[in-house]
């Protein structure tokens, strides 16, 4: 097994500087309205808020059997989903990218600057909308899905040019990550048409590497997750296939599958066990572990008790350890990379660029962040 540390990420970071990569990500878009709840409106450009969602949760209750009439002030609109999150940190980082996916036709203004810095962007749908109610102790997610379940394989490939120009655009990619299956009603549809119809038709030795991401399955039925859970694995003959995983949904998948869960690690390999793919890695907040060709890897993450932003942070550390992967990094390393990104993320509210996270890693190597 390679060692794998900060100095031997850095190393291998700048032993791969300029590496051209080329990925296709998709398929989801959200637009995020970020959402003060007013308590007291002092005039017409001032008020109070609703500062925690306990408090929230009364002003509603006392409106049982009445009603009332709750201001909302949206506070910034910007983009949202797992794939446009992880598209914009992987062109940080100088990925050649292609993104399809609920942009809207025509593309709505907050995905405008992912569409111009991603080499395509092809729109398959309108984005979902979510209404993210914040306050000082979390945020109340009321999300509108209902365009995402038109989003159909046939729509996949008529938005690319057809089937033989989805093949070439595929068949040049280093990675392919359809991600957010939990809100995508379809979204085995499209990995099943990518499987059958696309990746045998690729050049012979070519074996890209597949990220898969559920986003929370939670409102899924057991069946559904294991037909998802089968599909992933059909991938593995012809793909570097990962499935990565929060802590929460490591449980949650290690429980359909029918893996005894009991700690991190003991969990992590059972389930991998019963997946079939080439590498299960799991997120936790101050820690990553994956297993990856049977090998059972772990590293600590540069722990923030105070950041500056979270939402999108396991986005980024997916980012990382796909930018690893992709690169050819061994997976202990590749750890080490998505943590650096998600490590960086949240203390800048942005992703970092190449040369960003290789001085990060240099810094946490010196015990500077």
């Amino acid at each position: 097994m390679a060692e794998y540390g900060k100095s031997e990420l850095k190393a291998a970071l700048t032993a791969k500087k300029g590496v051209e990569l080329r990925m296709v990500v998709g398929v989801d878009g959200f637009v995020d309205e970020i959402i003060h709840v007013v308590s007291k409106r002092e005039n017409f450009s001032s008020y109070k808020r609703i500062d925690t969602i306990e408090e929230f949760g009364n002003r509603i209750i006392k409106a049982a059997g009445l009603s009332a009439n709750i201001e909302l002030v949206t506070a910034q609109t910007k983009l949202g989903g797992n794939g446009p999150i992880l598209a914009n940190a992987l062109l940080e980082y100088g990925a050649k990218l292609t993104y399809v996916g609920a942009l809207g036709d025509p593309i709505h203004p907050v995905f405008q600057p992912l569409a111009e810095k991603a080499e395509n962007a092809f729109a398959i749908g309108e984005p979902g909308h979510t209404d993210a109610l914040e306050f000082s102790d979390g945020k109340l997610m009321l999300g509108k899905h209902a365009f995402l379940g038109m989003i159909r394989w046939e729509g996949f490939k008529k938005a690319l040019g057809g089937l033989d120009k989805t093949i070439e655009l595929i068949g040049s990619a280093d990675l392919i990550g359809m991600v957010n299956w939990t809100m995508i009603p379809h979204m085995n549809e499209i990995w099943q048409g990518i499987v059958e119809e696309v990746l045998p038709k690729l050049p012979e030795g070519k074996r890209p590497v597949a990220f898969f991401d559920l986003a929370d399955p939670e409102k899924r039925t057991k069946e559904d997750i294991q037909a998802a859970m089968d599909l992933i694995g059909r991938y593995t003959p012809l793909t570097k296939t990962i499935l990565g995983l929060n802590k929460k949904e490591l449980y949650e998948i290690a429980e359909v599958v029918g893996a005894p869960s009991s700690d991190l690690e003991q969990t992590t390999k059972d389930t991998y066990d019963k997946l079939g793919v080439y590498c299960l890695v799991v997120h936790p907040t101050k820690e990553a572990c994956c297993v990856a060709d049977g090998q059972y890897y772990h590293v600590d993450g540069p722990y923030c008790a105070n950041p500056v932003l979270t939402t999108g942070a396991g986005d980024n550390f997916n980012a990382g350890f796909c930018l690893g992967q992709a690169l050819g990094i061994d997976p202990g390393n590749s750890l080490l990379l998505g943590v650096s990104t998600s490590g960086y993320y949240v203390r800048n509210a942005k992703s970092p660029t190449y040369d960003d996270v290789i001085k990060f890693v240099g810094d946490w190597q010196d015990g500077n962040i």
